[in-house]
């Protein structure tokens, strides 16, 4: 089991996060996102689960990592295809879910949930042809399968991402992105997803169409439990510590604090 942490939070908070800096008004609005999606999947009995950096933040820090700057919720493909179904007209007005049936340009094969009252401008340049460029959550599909098939899955959508780098004309780019993006889709992905199915890949990985990978053993996430997260209670992984361990290892223990920060705020505004 985990010790508890040694480390002082208040003294972490008043460096990275205080109240009413930029960072942390960012993560107070990722965490009303996530209240959110934890609301729409107890109204519909879909199970759901943090994971990552995020879930780390949870267990070390009953919140944020205080110098983070996302979050990322996981969930099974079927349950993830319930979610996208119900979620528009759950939503309050001013949260937009964000898929490639939402916005023409965004070429993710996962979903974002976005505050259309702020703007977040990435350090990376793909963001720029999203409709919706609040600060967002990620909410990730995972799937059973066959490894070799995800790894072969993974090139064929990864060459959008070089596209769009090395393009002279955007306009003509993102063309090019949208159909291979809806062949991807509707025909190559399903066809390897078929593939797995049949040859009954058991690999928990992401699904297909997302462009890396990591490797979940399902005995660590399922049965799911709780934990307070910033005092609201998220589901999370029964085996925590197990899935933190094999990901992190020591998983308690700080980084090189001057080493430490966000990835994905290049400019940020709030409109309220």
């Amino acid at each position: 089991m985990p010790v508890s942490p040694t480390f002082d939070a208040k003294a972490l908070r008043d460096r990275f996060n205080p109240d009413g800096s930029p960072l942390r008004r960012m993560q107070m609005c990722m965490l009303e996102m996530v209240s959110e999606l934890d609301r729409v999947c107890r109204k519909y009995d879909i199970p759901y689960f943090l994971y990552g950096g995020t879930l780390l933040g949870a267990m070390r820090h009953d919140g944020f990592i205080p110098w983070d700057d996302d979050l990322d919720v996981g969930l099974l493909r079927p349950d993830y295809l319930r979610l996208m179904k119900v979620l528009p007209a759950e939503l309050p007005e001013h949260i937009a879910l964000q898929t490639n049936d939402t916005d023409p340009n965004y070429f993710y094969f996962f979903a974002k949930l976005r505050n259309r009252r702020s703007l977040l401008e990435e350090p990376s340049p793909y963001d720029r042809v999203f409709r919706e460029r609040g600060v967002f959550i990620d909410i990730f599909p995972f799937e059973r399968q066959r490894m070799w098939t995800h790894l072969l899955g993974e090139p064929l959508q990864a060459h959008t991402f070089k596209i769009f780098r090395t393009a002279t004309n955007l306009p003509r780019a993102m063309r090019r992105i949208r159909t291979i993006t809806w062949v991807n889709r509707h025909l190559t992905f399903p066809v390897l997803r078929g593939i797995s199915r049949l040859t009954r890949g058991r690999t928990l990985t992401y699904d297909y169409g997302i462009p890396f990978h990591i490797v979940y053993d399902e005995k660590d996430i399922f049965p799911l439990t709780t934990h307070l997260f910033e005092g609201i209670p998220l589901s999370v992984p029964g085996n925590s510590h197990g899935m933190l361990s094999k990901q992190f290892g020591d998983y308690m223990r700080l980084p090189d604090l001057d080493r430490v920060g966000g990835d994905h705020v290049l400019r940020l505004e709030f409109f309220d």
